[in-house]
């Protein structure tokens, strides 16, 4: 599964203020920061790159997303738990006229994904690092994006861990206030049961409708969605992989 930077907060507020409290309140976190070990390659690219491509997520500085992409004024899919950016570098190579803001809280993740934007002279990614619901509440404005992309978040497999699964419907109000009309969510498991429970909440919320609605209600993997490290090795161990697609109303 790939890391990802979101918390299912039922209490989500969206367009709240920023209050003093924002860093320090407690709740219940569906991410563990990771840092991991860099290679020389990752962390040169970070040193060199950051700047130009990258932001810390704060909640303090709302995001201008139609100026983020310079003078080409990209629609902006947001893509939350990158892992190591392979498959995020594909797709915006593929659709250079799509903007993607990618958040994540993996370093060597970042770094990677810098050092491919450099190779493969991608100028349609841009990088965040922290907390993606600070991202969604405080900084990015309702309406503001085109897409939402989760591929693979971490299924919390125990019981009494699904209270920290990322899809949940109060995080699921929050993203859907930020997408605009007909904005294209995209969500994929290898966990058959965290599938479910992606499709139970994705049905249930009222701003949503699903773009295969034939039962089960699952979509075949469209081609512009790559293979990811994580889900070959699901494929590898027998799992089958679900992807599940909704557009805003």
């Amino acid at each position: 599964m790939t890391s990802q930077s979101l918390i299912p907060v039922d209490s989500a507020r969206p367009g709240a203020p920023v209050s003093a409290e924002l860093h320090t309140e407690q709740r219940i976190r569906s991410f563990h920061p990771r840092k991991g070990r860099m290679s020389d390659a990752q962390r040169a690219a970070l040193a060199r790159l950051w700047t130009a491509y990258g932001i810390r997520v704060d909640g303090k500085e709302p995001l201008d997303l139609d100026g983020f992409f310079g003078a080409a004024g990209l629609p902006v899919v947001l893509e939350i738990g990158f892992g190591m950016g392979d498959a995020t570098a594909a797709m915006a190579a593929a659709d250079p006229a799509t903007g993607i803001l990618a958040v994540d809280v993996h370093t060597p993740g970042h770094g990677n994904l810098l050092r491919r934007i450099e190779s493969d002279g991608l100028d349609n990614v841009r990088l965040a690092e922290g907390d993606a619901v600070v991202l969604l509440r405080d900084q990015l404005a309702p309406g503001s994006l085109a897409g939402l992309r989760i591929y693979f978040p971490d299924p919390w497999p125990k019981a009494r861990h699904h209270k920290r699964r990322l899809i949940q419907p109060g995080f699921l109000a929050l993203a859907a206030s930020r997408l605009r009309p007909g904005a294209t969510v995209h969500c994929a498991t290898d966990w058959e049961p965290y599938a479910e429970q992606m499709l139970e909440v994705l049905t249930a919320s009222p701003d949503l409708e699903n773009l295969h609605p034939a039962d089960p209600g699952y979509a075949p993997r469209p081609d512009w969605r790559p293979v990811t490290k994580f889900e070959r090795q699901g494929i590898d161990k027998g799992h089958v992989v679900h992807d599940l697609l909704f557009r805003r109303r």
